[in-house]
């Protein structure tokens, strides 16, 4: 459904700057066309809940010279642009997060972009094109594949950890380090 800025704008309660927000929404849309805004209830860390805008969708993220969709959800609260949008990566049943410098557990976005937020110098299309590049970088999941994921977790644990005795009669475990080399020892 095309989306233009009047009709963003009358999805928007009262207490949004909703002119600011709706052209924003518009343009964002308009680069990245597989997203749609709408009114939805989020519910933050501490169970309360309030019916924030969202931009729900994908964006396409560049990797390995691959063209990915990365499925994405914006929360935009009342008091933008003062303050950055909520972001997190929305993994289809078929894909699993990967935690790492920029992507929480339970897939929050954690860029230092949102982080250092200024009003007035970011605005969500840069917003979404940092998305795209930082992902393309460090993709923030993957692709499930249940049978072969305990076999590689399995055959990962096999070749970097042997168990070895001490003198003693004692076990540890020993992790080989990336460059092959025995690394950290843990009693059993």
């Amino acid at each position: 459904m095309p989306y233009n800025e009047e009709t963003i704008k009358r999805m928007l309660p009262k207490t949004y700057l909703r002119k600011h927000v709706a052209h924003e929404i518009y343009v964002a849309l308009t680069h990245f066309k597989y997203l749609e805004p709408m009114m939805d209830t989020y519910v933050y860390n501490d169970g309360t809940t309030k019916v924030l805008m969202s931009l729900t969708g994908t964006i396409p993220v560049m990797y390995a010279d691959k063209t990915y969709n990365i499925p994405i959800c914006l929360w935009v609260e009342d008091n933008y642009p003062q303050t950055a949008p909520i972001c997190y990566v929305k993994p289809t049943r078929d894909m699993m997060i990967l935690r790492g410098k920029y992507i929480s557990s339970d897939g929050e976005v954690l860029l230092p972009y949102l982080q250092e937020w200024k009003h007035g110098e970011c605005d969500l299309v840069s917003l979404l094109q940092v998305m795209a590049a930082t992902f393309g970088e460090f993709p923030p999941m993957c692709m499930q594949q249940p049978e072969h994921q305990q076999a590689s977790c399995w055959l990962q644990f096999s070749r970097e950890a042997e168990v070895l005795s001490k003198t003693d009669g004692s076990f540890y475990l020993s992790l080989a380090k990336e460059d092959g080399r025995q690394g950290n020892e843990t009693n059993c």
